[in-house]
């Protein structure tokens, strides 16, 4: 690794890309900063770039920031990857590192936040901020959790993902749409999510979501 930083910069709003991108270059310990709309985009271009961290918010169209994080991670185990997002759960937060990210801060966090947790995953370290004190910091790589403390840990990263889209209220049209994936299959998500949710409606796993801190009322 350079002395300074090569940076992937993942977010699908372009304001948001550009207020960051600013931020960052005003630092010395960073050279390059690339940008990527989207998971797929930041996918072929960590292979092209091979940056030396990747900072990626969740929440965009496509396959998303959580399948794009586990995608890279599978082909490049040594990625470093920090989140960024305007979420502030600790559900996302264990999703974020089961899926093989080294880090997690939140949008509203003081700016020079963001130079501090990049600098800290580049070290080798995990990076949290200070709005998540009761994150799981033991859960990693995927693994089945067989103790959940909430409902939604029963879920798989895929149905995580998909449920998530019906908890905002988006039809399986629209979610087939979003995640690049077939309608039947969606279809069987939904199920598979309703039954290890004990939820009958998509109205139920609102609730759900909204109790388990995935949505805010």
């Amino acid at each position: 690794m350079s002395n300074k930083l090569n940076i992937l910069l993942v977010d699908d709003h372009e304001v948001v890309q550009a207020g960051f991108k600013m931020l960052l270059s005003s630092y010395e310990q960073f050279d390059r900063i690339d940008t990527a709309n989207s998971g797929e985009e930041a996918i072929q271009l960590y292979r092209k770039l091979q940056p030396d961290i990747v900072v990626m918010d969740i929440s965009m169209p496509g396959i998303g920031g959580l399948e794009a994080i586990r995608k890279i991670v599978k082909t490049s185990p040594d990625a470093m990857i920090l989140v960024y997002s305007i979420h502030d759960s600790a559900v996302y937060t264990e999703r974020a590192l089961q899926a093989g990210a080294r880090g997690f801060i939140n949008k509203n966090s003081a700016a020079n936040c963001l130079a501090e947790a990049i600098l800290s995953v580049s070290a080798g370290n995990i990076f949290l901020d200070k709005v998540q004190p009761t994150v799981n910091l033991s859960v990693r790589n995927e693994k089945e959790n067989t103790n959940p403390s909430t409902p939604v840990e029963l879920l798989s990263p895929k149905e995580f993902d998909v449920f998530c889209l019906l908890a905002k209220g988006l039809n399986g049209h629209e979610i087939s749409a979003n995640m690049c994936l077939g309608y039947k299959t969606i279809a069987n998500y939904s199920t598979r999510i309703k039954n290890k949710l004990n939820a009958n409606t998509t109205v139920e796993l609102t609730h759900i979501a909204l109790a388990s801190g995935v949505l805010k009322v």
